[in-house]
C-alpha cells in the first residue's frame, strides 16, 4: 500500500488522550480496555489468545506484521482482540512459510488498528495512569462523538467473558488410547495447551465453561485442567463452584492462568484488578520450592492476592513474580493440586515451566500405582 493512499484513523483514551494515525485492519471503530505486550515476537498468537477477548492491544515493538501469518499459529480459531495498536506496520511479509499478509488477516477477522502512534509515550501513560478503555476509529474523528462511543463501553472489572470464548459443545484432543484422560475446562483455552498435555500422553475431553462437575466426572479422567481464559475471575462463581468440587474429588488438578484464580477462588482467596496488569515473553518469576528462578511469558489483568495466601493454611505459595512481589503459583496443601499465574506451554525462547506438564502427570501416573 502507498503511503499516500493510506486512511486516517485517531485513538482515543478515557483520560483524554488522543493520538492520530493510520488505520490498519478493517476501516471502523472499535472499543476495549487498552493494554500492551512486550514481546517481539508472536504477534498472531497474542491476538488469538482468547484471554486478550475484549482488550485493545499495544505491541510496543516497533515493527509488526513482517513475517505475515501461518494458520499453524493460531492459538484460537479466530482473533479475539478487540483492536489493535502498533508504531510501524508492515504490509509486506517475507516468510516462506507464511500462509498471508497480516493486514489481509485481520481484516478477514473485522480487526481494526491504528499505526504511526508514538507507542512508547502510550506505554508510559498505560503504566503510569493504569489500564483504561479506548476507541479506535477510522469512520468517526470528533472528540465529541468519540466519547459517546467510549463511554458505552464498559469496564473489564466485574465483566464474566470466558462463556463468549468457551466451545460451544465439548470435544476431544490427542490419542484416544493415550495412557491418561484428562477432562479440561475450557475457559479459553489455547490450542498450544492442548497439544502439551497431548504430546505427554493425554486424552483430554474439553467441556464448555458452564459445565457442572457431574458432566465432568463421568468421563472418568485421571486429572482435571483448568484453563486460562478473560474477564474478571471474581464474576464467575458457577466456576468456582465447579472447581470446588474438583477439588473435593481428590483426583490431580493443574490450573493456568484463569484456571489458577478459580482455584484460589474456590479455597477463599480473593482477587485483585491489577493497575496494567502483567503481558509478555521476559516475565521472571521465583519458584519458592527449588529456589530457581524462570523466565516466563505472562498475560493477564488481575491477580490472586499473595497476603491472602500466604495468611491461608489451605495453600503453599510455590511461586511469585520478582517484579512486584506478586502471586504467581501454588500448591493446595494436603491434595494434588497446584496452578500458576502464567504460560508454562508458551514458547518465547526459554522452555523454563514447561515441568509443570510433566509435575501433572506425575501425579496421574502415582495415584495410578497407589494400592485401593
Amino acid at each position: 500500500m502507498k503511503y499516500q493512499d493510506r486512511t486516517k484513523a485517531v485513538l482515543l483514551l478515557s483520560d483524554g488522550s488522543f493520538y492520530e494515525g493510520y488505520s490498519i485492519g478493517k476501516v471502523g471503530t472499535t472499543t476495549g480496555e487498552i493494554c500492551f505486550n512486550t514481546g517481539m515476537t508472536g504477534y498472531q498468537e497474542i491476538y488469538t489468545d482468547p484471554s486478550y477477548y475484549g482488550q485493545i492491544m499495544v505491541n510496543t515493538h516497533t515493527h509488526i506484521g513482517n513475517y505475515g501469518v501461518a494458520d499453524a499459529e493460531m492459538e484460537s480459531d479466530s482473533v479475539k482482540i478487540a483492536g489493535l495498536i502498533v508504531r510501524n506496520f508492515s504490509y509486506l511479509h517475507s516468510r516462506k512459510l507464511s500462509d498471508g499478509s497480516l493486514q489481509s488477516y485481520l481484516e478477514e477477522n473485522n480487526i481494526v488498528g491504528i499505526s504511526d502512534l508514538d507507542t512508547r509515550q502510550l506505554v508510559r501513560d498505560i503504566r503510569d495512569k493504569g489500564a483504561m478503555n479506548v476507541v479506535i476509529s477510522s469512520e468517526v474523528f470528533e472528540k465529541e462523538e468519540l466519547r459517546a462511543l467510549l463511554d458505552q463501553c464498559p469496564a473489564m472489572e466485574g465483566l464474566e467473558l470466558a462463556s463468549k470464548v468457551t466451545c460451544a459443545e465439548p470435544y476431544f484432543a490427542g490419542d484416544p488410547e493415550a495412557p491418561f484422560r484428562v477432562a479440561a475446562l475450557d475457559l479459553g483455552i489455547k490450542r498450544t495447551i492442548l497439544k502439551s498435555l497431548a504430546a505427554r500422553g493425554c486424552y483430554i475431553k474439553v467441556f464448555p465453561a458452564p459445565t457442572p462437575f457431574e458432566a465432568m466426572a463421568e468421563f472418568q479422567p485421571d486429572g482435571f485442567f483448568l484453563s486460562n481464559g478473560p474477564g474478571d475471575p471474581a464474576a464467575m462463581p458457577y466456576a468456582v463452584e465447579t472447581t470446588r468440587k474438583l477439588l473435593d474429588r481428590d483426583k490431580p488438578v493443574f490450573g493456568i492462568c484463569l484456571g489458577h484464580q478459580m482455584i484460589c477462588l474456590a479455597l477463599g482467596l480473593s482477587t485483585y484488578k491489577m493497575h496494567h496488569g502483567h503481558r509478555g515473553i521476559n516475565h521472571p518469576v521465583l519458584n519458592r520450592v527449588t529456589g530457581r528462578s524462570e523466565i516466563t511469558s505472562q498475560n493477564h489483568g488481575f491477580v490472586v492476592s499473595l497476603e491472602d495466601a500466604e495468611k491461608s493454611d489451605r495453600v503453599e505459595v510455590t511461586h511469585v513474580h520478582l517484579n512486584d512481589n506478586t502471586l504467581a503459583g501454588i500448591k493446595v496443601v494436603g491434595k494434588d493440586a497446584f496452578s500458576v499465574q502464567y504460560h508454562p506451554e508458551a514458547s518465547p525462547g526459554p522452555h523454563d515451566s514447561r515441568y509443570l506438564f510433566d509435575d501433572f502427570i506425575g501425579m496421574m501416573q502415582a495415584q495410578r500405582t497407589v494400592p485401593a
